[in-house]
């Protein structure tokens, strides 16, 4: 393995690729936080610059556009509730309530240091193991992705908050707006009701966009618009407190993210709300996520960054991309004349070596950029929000409609911006709806084929045993904390809250709080707003 890493490092460390990985890194970061661009778009767009350049270099410029968007689009979910991209959607639920607090610095710093440890660590088991999790990866079969979803759609217990029933209803509406659009078994159109635009499904992050952007931006209408954030500096630096709660939050996110990324078509999206998950199950403050709490920051955002770098591993030995990124970088792999694949490795190991060696560079260079900027980017909360408005509605539009140069995507964002409004003042939970948006297309597909693969045989899927730990893992995840409360009726899992009122108070000079912001509410619902109002 060293000799490996000496033979990247030998190859990725010339003037002309350290050039290119830093323009990579620092376009990437921007495209991540034009909301509606994303990696895969920001990649694709980027592809026809870099004809020019020798594979490996070009290579590490568009390796670097999609670390650099991962970080891009987790500083407009922090800050503004606009998630750049579908796996940063999890980092609005606790990032943007303590950017509310005052405490954006701490934010966008730990999502930067969690980003940076775990894709170091996920680099350095993708260089040890990646033909042995290849070989794993090539195992999963469609009844062994069947159940990796069952265990995803498990997860929407964990985000339901006390109101299970609808939780699991928002999560099944989720999955029935995934199934608007040519149905996978039969190529027949369902749900679209004639309209073209919708044979390709509703496009996820125009939902996104108008779900949180749009959605909060109402309700902050509705409710008054608050003043300016005017933290102190000292209170936009990471604290030893705020480091000790991170570890192992980190570590969860780390091996989540890596574990899910190594899996064909599983992406980064379902690998954030997976460490989420995780989370709410297994921290010591899991009764403060959703409250602006950091491990709910640092988790998703580290598993992020774990899943993008063990996408690599079925894309570099399989030939079969791990991600939406990873798809359009395997077709740039092809136009430079390289074929991924078991003899990659063999072939042309200074390619294969540059690349990865690349990624350990392009994590630092981005450490190096983004946290001491933190405290930087936070101030973007001191304007004043007559200003700060207007320009958050442009540039969701505009974002949306640079995804398919097209009106329609605009409608659908205006659409579920009145979607997302109406759930904040109903104090319904966002989370379990974009989960059964995430993950329908998913289990649709893998419910498909492994029905094709069955045949006659229902009991494909009982007859793997990755499948059958994955299914007892879920059925754990659901009966679990109900059979633990009823066989310790006298001890709590978690601290009770107090109910909040159920009107709000509007009397001058007190806060002003909306229904959403009750600690009895579910804490993973949606970021809101809890401050002062002026007189």
């Amino acid at each position: 393995m060293i000799d490996n890493i000496v033979t990247g490092f030998d190859a990725a460390l010339s003037a002309e690729n350290l050039l290119w990985c830093f323009v990579g890194v620092l376009l990437g970061t921007v495209i991540g936080i034009l909301p509606g661009l994303g990696s895969a778009t920001g990649v694709a767009i980027l592809i026809p610059v870099t004809l020019t350049f020798s594979p490996l270099t070009a290579l590490i410029m568009l390796a670097g556009i999609y670390h650099g968007a991962q970080f891009g689009a987790t500083i407009t979910a922090i800050l503004i509730a606009t998630p750049g991209e579908a796996s940063s959607v999890v980092s609005t639920l606790d990032g943007y309530r303590m950017a509310r607090q005052g405490r954006a610095g701490p934010a966008l710093a730990i999502s930067a240091l969690g980003a940076f440890v775990s894709a170091m660590a996920s680099l350095l088991v993708l260089v040890a193991v990646a033909p042995f999790f290849a070989h794993l990866a090539l195992d999963f079969g469609p009844p062994e992705m069947l159940a990796v979803m069952i265990l995803g759609l498990c997860t929407i217990v964990v985000f339901s908050g006390r109101n299970l029933l609808l939780g699991l209803s928002l999560g099944l509406l989720g999955v029935l707006i995934a199934c608007v659009g040519v149905d996978v078994g039969s190529g027949t159109p369902r749900y679209a009701f004639g309209q073209i635009d919708l044979f390709g499904g509703v496009p996820f992050v125009e939902v996104m966009i108008g779900l949180f952007a749009i959605g909060e931006l109402l309700n902050q209408l509705h409710i008054g618009m608050a003043e300016p954030i005017r933290a102190r500096f000292r209170d936009l630096l990471l604290t030893k407190e705020d480091l000790k709660r991170s570890a192992a939050p980190t570590a969860r996110g780390t091996v989540v993210g890596f574990l899910l990324g190594c899996l064909p078509g599983a992406g980064t999206t379902l690998a954030s709300f997976m460490a989420y998950g995780a989370e709410k199950r297994f921290s010591k403050n899991r009764h403060k996520l959703g409250t602006g709490a950091i491990e709910g920051v640092v988790a998703p955002d580290a598993a992020t960054n774990s899943a993008s770098n063990a996408n690599f591993v079925p894309t570099l030995v399989l030939g079969v991309p791990g991600g939406a990124t990873t798809a359009v970088l395997l077709g740039a792999f092809l136009i430079y004349g390289i074929q991924p694949g078991p003899l990659l490795f063999e072939n042309q190991p200074d390619l294969v070596w540059g690349l990865l060696v690349s990624f350990f560079i392009g994590n630092l260079i981005l450490l190096i950029l983004n946290l001491p900027m933190a405290p930087v980017f936070a101030q973007l909360l001191r304007v004043r929000y007559a200003f700060l408005y207007p320009l958050i509605i442009v540039t969701s539009l505009l974002g949306a409609y640079s995804v398919k140069n097209s009106m329609f995507s605009v409608w659908i964002v205006l659409f579920f911006g009145l979607v997302g409004y109406a759930m904040k003042r109903l104090n319904f939970p966002v989370a379990p709806l974009v989960l059964g948006l995430v993950i329908g297309p998913l289990f649709e597909k893998a419910m498909v084929q492994t029905s094709a693969l069955a045949g006659e045989d229902s009991l494909i899927v009982f007859r793997s045993p990755a499948a059958v730990s994955l299914l007892i893992l879920a059925l754990a995840l659901v009966a679990g904390p109900p059979l633990v409360r009823r066989l310790r009726p006298n001890r709590t899992t978690e601290p009770r809250q107090p109910d909040a009122p159920a009107e709000e108070t509007r009397d001058a000079g007190d806060a002003a709080r909306t229904p959403s912001d009750s600690p009895a509410s579910d804490s993973s619902a949606q970021p809101t707003l809890t401050e002062k109002r002026p007189s």
